[in-house]
C-alpha cells in the first residue's frame, strides 16, 4: 500500500512481543463492557473507507521495565519476530512532544517500535477527520518526502461524502447528542526487519467505532487488524514512509453485556489514552 494508505479509526495493526503502557492524562469514567455482537453485513467505516492508518501516535511510558538481560525471552537485536514475556522491556520512554505525537525515539529496534505503536494510535484516532488536525498528524509522523503526498491522498479520502455519509458534518464533528468514537488500541509489536536507519514494523490493533448516541445508526463496534509499517530514520527520530493493513488475527467475541450508548460515550470520554513504549 503506498505512503497514503491509512485505516482510520472507525475500522481496523501479531506479533510476540510486548508493550508497557500508563495513561498520561487520562481522567476517571465509567467502565464498560465490550457485547457480544452479531455477525455485520458490512466492515467498519475505516475499512469502508479504505484508509490504512500508518501508525500510531502517543506513548510515554512512566514504568520502567526492567527485566533481567540474560533472559532468553527477552527480545533482542538481530531477531526480529523472537517470542517474548510480557513483562515490560528497553529503555525509558520518550519525554519529548511534537503537539500531541511523542518524539525521541531510540535509534533501535525498541524505538521502532514504539513509534510504530505510537504513530498507528494517532492515525486511528478521531482527529483523523478533522482537516486541520488531520494534517497535523501527518505531518508529525511521516516522513518529509512523502507528506504532502500523504495528505493530498488522505484529503481525497475523507472526502466530504465519505464524512457525511460517517454521519459528520463537514468538519468532522458528530450530530449533538452523539459522541463519535475512534480509538485503536495496539495489542503488541514485533519488528520484521531492521538495517539501522530502516525498519519494518508489524502493529496487531483492535478499533473501536461508531457513533455513541440514543439516536445513532451507527453503534460502536470492534474490528481487528495488523498494520505494517515500514520507518525511516530522519531528523532525529522514526518517520513513517509506508504501511499497510490486513484483518485480524481476531479473537471470539465474549460473553460481556453490550452496553449502552450513553456508558460508552461516558467511557471513551472519561477514559486517557496511552502512551507505548516497547
Amino acid at each position: 500500500m503506498s505512503p497514503g494508505d491509512e485505516h482510520d479509526s472507525f475500522g481496523g495493526v501479531g506479533g510476540s512481543g510486548q508493550t508497557r503502557t500508563r495513561l498520561p492524562e487520562g481522567n476517571s469514567g465509567d467502565v464498560y463492557g465490550a457485547g457480544r455482537r452479531p455477525a455485520r453485513s458490512s466492515r467498519s467505516l475505516a475499512t469502508v473507507v479504505g484508509v490504512v492508518v500508518l501508525l500510531v501516535g502517543a506513548i510515554a511510558l512512566a514504568n520502567r521495565g526492567g527485566g533481567d538481560p540474560s533472559d532468553p525471552s527477552a527480545p533482542r537485536s538481530g531477531t526480529p519476530g523472537r517470542a517474548a514475556s510480557t513483562a515490560a522491556t528497553g529503555v525509558p520512554p520518550v519525554t519529548g512532544r511534537n503537539g500531541t505525537i511523542p518524539t525521541g525515539h531510540a535509534r533501535d529496534e525498541q524505538g521502532a517500535q514504539s513509534a510504530a505503536t505510537n504513530y498507528a494510535v494517532a492515525l486511528g484516532s478521531a482527529a483523523m477527520f478533522r482537516p486541520a488536525s488531520r494534517h497535523d498528524i501527518v505531518r508529525a509522523v511521516y516522513a518529509p518526502a512523502v507528506v504532502e503526498s500523504v495528505l493530498r491522498k488522505l484529503d481525497d479520502t475523507y472526502s466530504t461524502a465519505l464524512v457525511k455519509s460517517a454521519g459528520l458534518d463537514a468538519n468532522g464533528a458528530a450530530p449533538t447528542g452523539t459522541t463519535l468514537v475512534s480509538r485503536t488500541v495496539p495489542v503488541g509489536a514485533k519488528v520484521r526487519e531492521y538495517a539501522g536507519d530502516s525498519a519494518t514494523v508489524e502493529v496487531w490493533c483492535t478499533n473501536l467505532g461508531g457513533l455513541a448516541g440514543a439516536d445513532s445508526t451507527r453503534p460502536v463496534t470492534s474490528t481487528w487488524f495488523t498494520i505494517t509499517e515500514k520507518l525511516t530514520w530522519v531528523e532525529g527520530d522514526w518517520r513513517l514512509e509506508s504501511s499497510s493493513q490486513s484483518d485480524g488475527p481476531t479473537p471470539v467475541n465474549g460473553d460481556n453485556r453490550a452496553s449502552t450508548a450513553d456508558e460508552i460515550a461516558e467511557a471513551v470520554e472519561g477514559y486517557g489514552g496511552f502512551t507505548y513504549a516497547r
